[in-house]
């Protein structure tokens, strides 16, 4: 009865480690999102609250979609949190696909202050470095984190010739 029993088991371990292996090809590798800040916008604040509209392009270089029902921003400049938000919108993006979306983030009169001490240390507010962090949530992958960093290239004042 034991060798029986040792049989079935033996077999049952064989179809577990073969049901994992086949688990595992369904999870291939994905890339990451590619993302990139596009836009801020100002928003109505709340006292010594600032708000503002970040926009993003994501882009999904993948085979499968992205779908989302929740997103979260954390942006950095100059090395120091400037703003977070979040927003509970829903979205797809498509396999090979892209799409723009636009979340209210606030910056603390405490982030602000901090962020005004930081720059009168530099001398040009032209290529201040930021980061942007986040995660879209949801969706049968669960969810997908990203960041995206690079430098402030604020528009210059044009100078005209009269």
């Amino acid at each position: 009865m034991t060798l029986r029993l040792s049989r079935h088991l033996r077999l049952l371990l064989v179809a577990l480690l073969a049901c994992t292996v086949n688990a595992c090809a369904l999870f291939q590798a994905r890339d990451p999102l590619n993302i990139s800040v596009i836009g801020i916008e100002p928003l109505p604040g709340q006292e010594l609250e600032l708000r503002m509209a970040v926009k993003i392009r994501v882009q999904n270089p993948n085979e499968t979609p992205v779908d989302f029902n929740g997103i979260a921003l954390n942006l950095e400049v100059n090395d120091q949190p400037l703003a977070a938000g979040v927003s509970d919108q829903r979205g797809h993006i498509g396999r090979y696909d892209e799409t723009v979306i636009v979340v209210p983030v606030s910056v603390t009169a405490f982030a602000f202050l901090r962020q005004a001490y930081g720059l009168s240390q530099v001398q040009s507010l032209q290529g201040l470095p930021y980061v942007l962090r986040g995660k879209l949530a949801g969706g049968p992958l669960g969810t997908v984190r990203f960041t995206d960093k690079g430098k402030l290239d604020l528009p210059q004042a044009s100078s005209a010739n009269w």
